[in-house]
């Protein structure tokens, strides 16, 4: 049980390190006015923001599996 949180953590770092990447690409495309980059980007970073803002609720998950054990 520690081990999926200790993943769960990992995943969630690992995403926000990713929503960072992806913020500091699309102001560099911004600036470099790179409509079509940005655009991309933007994409990507909603998609980024989705996932961990589904993430709470496997570790709500995870918390009631252990619950129910």
């Amino acid at each position: 049980m520690i081990a999926e949180h200790h993943d769960s953590t990992s995943m969630e770092h690992e995403l926000r390190r990713r929503i960072q990447i992806k913020q500091s690409q699309l102001q560099i495309a911004v600036e470099g006015n790179m409509p079509h980059v940005a655009q991309g980007l933007q994409s990507q970073l909603a998609e980024l923001q989705t996932q961990i803002k589904s993430e709470p609720e496997s570790d709500f998950q995870a918390l009631m599996n252990l619950v129910d054990d």
